[in-house]
């Protein structure tokens, strides 16, 4: 269950323990605190490579191109004219970006392992560098594995812990997850107030926020703490019982009156798959947010007969 919040609002940063778990606040939410990694390039690696890989998950299929393409997926991308094609080749090129830095980076952690001190300006460092730079730049093209918008905070990431003190960048991870925290609850409250208040829908309305609750606590959660194994059944049973909702209708409704609850029922698993997303990603998806909360509004504002 989620700790309550204290009175009177702590300072961003504060940390407090709650039932023997320790808590930070940010942005108004407590969120469960996980202490950063000693800043050694070791503990950099582990962390670049995690990063990486979850960039790669929570984005499109098919741009994970191995760092050993770096130069086929630059050309590719410089000879493609066509707009949708070139985008796709742009994500591509950043995703061989990605990993010639992080084969970069590798090497430089085996050479200081062997006792070859690699300084800041050392030519790997500074090629390691440079393709962080441009694939963060080319990172816009990048879309959410859903299509929905580019995710540009997840794509960062590891540019963000190569350029970063470990602690600083832990501190960023707190801020997203409260930003990703804020939009969940905003996608919640959204889906209350433009159908709950509907009697085919109002049952929805406990669901609605244990299934925000849990999307929380997920974000909050690192995979490798073991209250994972309650955390993320629980997130993903609740979803299951919100995909399985179906309103009643009386048999005497209308064509119309079925095909708008129909609409309004899609729209309501539309909230619950981004509530996932935003819950996976740990962080905020603004531009897919903005566009849900202004189509749950067009819905609710039309006319119904």
């Amino acid at each position: 269950m989620e700790a309550a919040r204290p009175q009177p609002t702590p300072a961003n940063g504060e940390r407090r323990t709650f039932d023997r778990v320790e808590y930070v606040f940010y942005d108004a939410y407590w969120i469960r605190y996980y202490a950063p990694l000693d800043n050694t390039l070791a503990n950099r690696k582990r962390l670049i490579d995690s990063l990486t890989r979850r960039a790669f998950h929570h984005t499109e299929a098919g741009i994970n191109t191995p760092g050993q393409s770096l130069d086929a997926a630059r050309e590719a991308y410089l000879d493609e004219t066509e707009p949708g094609r070139k985008r796709v080749n742009a994500a591509m090129l950043a995703g061989a970006l990605f990993n010639r830095a992080t084969d970069l980076f590798t090497s430089i952690v085996n050479l200081a392992e062997l006792g070859v001190k690699v300084s800041h300006d050392n030519d790997l460092m500074r090629e390691c560098s440079e393709c962080f730079e441009e694939a963060l730049q080319l990172g816009q093209q990048v879309r959410h594995h859903s299509g929905c918008e580019g995710i540009d905070e997840v794509w960062g990431e590891p540019f963000k812990a190569f350029t970063m003190p470990i602690a600083d960048f832990f501190e960023s991870r707190f801020v997203k997850i409260a930003q990703g925290m804020h939009e969940i609850d905003q996608v919640a409250e959204c889906i209350i107030q433009n159908f709950c208040t509907r009697p085919m829908f109002a049952e929805l309305i406990d669901l609605i926020h244990d299934y925000a609750t849990a999307a929380r606590q997920t974000a909050e959660t690192m995979k490798k703490d073991p209250i994972i194994f309650q955390v993320w059944p629980n997130f993903v049973a609740l979803g299951e019982q919100l995909n399985a909702f179906k309103p009643v209708l009386a048999e005497s409704a209308d064509q119309m009156t079925r095909m708008r609850v129909a609409y309004g029922r899609d729209l309501i698993q539309e909230g619950r798959r981004l509530i996932a997303y935003i819950a996976g990603a740990r962080v905020p998806m603004p531009q897919s947010t903005r566009l849900y909360i202004e189509k749950c509004q067009r819905y609710n504002k039309a006319p119904t007969s």
